[in-house]
């Protein structure tokens, strides 16, 4: 059996899951990109191990130090500070300010996007239109405006892209939900007198998942996107804390004197979104998605 994603232009096969993994290791691309992120996530949580010293030591001889220059292999930032330590510390908040937001809308906006699809009617309605209200505004905006409204702070920006990613994904697992809620094998369970949540969790959730794991993979590269613009706008992290978009915006000052040590932060949040997209195209790919 198959399903339509929430485009309207996806099927996955059913049965694919089973081998997505052996399909997955496949792909070149993809498991370098998965390898290399595996490789950022141990170098966050061993910061403390790899980071050659201190990240908020401030050394006034260092200022816009050169890459490679003794005790500076990655340069010095505006304060003298060293980058690669900072950079090793900022992956702690950056990963986390791109994953958790994702993983929490998953299991907020898959919730209710199953329950508007499965139940319909008036509560699908109420559901939906309130989705569509978040669907006024661009992605973005909404999530600086509820920053800006909210205040700096990790947990505010964090709140500002769970809210952000809550609709899209809603949408989504209200449009497979709805497309399979009357499916043969759905109608015969409910007239065998199965219970709402036995349905659900047993026919309904096992093909909603699919579509929604795709899709919130692939935005987490957009989340470290967003919450790098929320730390260049200073409506993330407040210092002296390291994160890759407050630091990308301290650099400024740089890149007229300095400009590779100016990049090295927008590099990582580069490199690491679009490792996070190749491996999500990979996952598209292992679950049997054809566009």
């Amino acid at each position: 059996m198959s399903y339509l994603h929430a485009d309207g232009g996806a099927m996955i096969r059913a049965g694919g899951r089973h081998a997505a993994w052996p399909r997955f290791m496949k792909q070149k691309a993809a498991m370098a990109a998965l390898c290399f992120i595996a490789a950022i996530c141990v170098l966050a949580v061993g910061a403390d191990i790899f980071a050659p010293e201190d990240p908020y030591r401030t050394r006034v001889a260092m200022q816009f130090a050169d890459i490679g220059t003794t005790g500076r292999l990655f340069g010095g930032d505006e304060l003298g500070r060293d980058i690669l330590s900072r950079l090793l510390y900022g992956a702690r908040i950056s990963l986390v300010m791109a994953i958790v937001p994702v993983a929490v809308a998953l299991v907020i906006g898959g919730a209710l996007g199953v329950v508007a699809g499965y139940r319909g009617g008036i509560v699908n309605s109420i559901i939906m239109r309130c989705m569509d209200v978040f669907y006024a505004f661009p992605s973005v905006l909404l999530a600086v405006a509820i920053a800006g409204a909210l205040g700096p702070g990790i947990a505010n920006a964090i709140i500002a892209l769970i809210l952000m990613f809550i609709p899209p994904i809603a949408r989504i697992a209200e449009s497979v939900t709805t497309e399979i809620r009357d499916h043969d094998y759905v109608v015969a369970a409910r007239l065998s007198g199965a219970g709402t949540l036995l349905i659900v969790g047993t026919q309904i959730l096992p093909n909603v998942a699919g579509p929604i794991l795709v899709f919130s993979a692939s935005q987490i590269s957009v989340s470290i996107i967003t919450a790098s613009g929320l730390g260049f706008l200073g409506l993330g992290v407040t210092p002296p804390h390291a994160e890759w978009g407050s630091m990308l915006a301290a650099l400024r000052q740089a890149l007229y004197v300095n400009p590779v040590v100016a990049m090295l932060p927008g590099l990582m949040i580069f490199s690491v979104s679009v490792a996070f997209n190749v491996a999500a195209d990979g996952l598209v790919r292992a679950l049997g998605t054809k566009q």
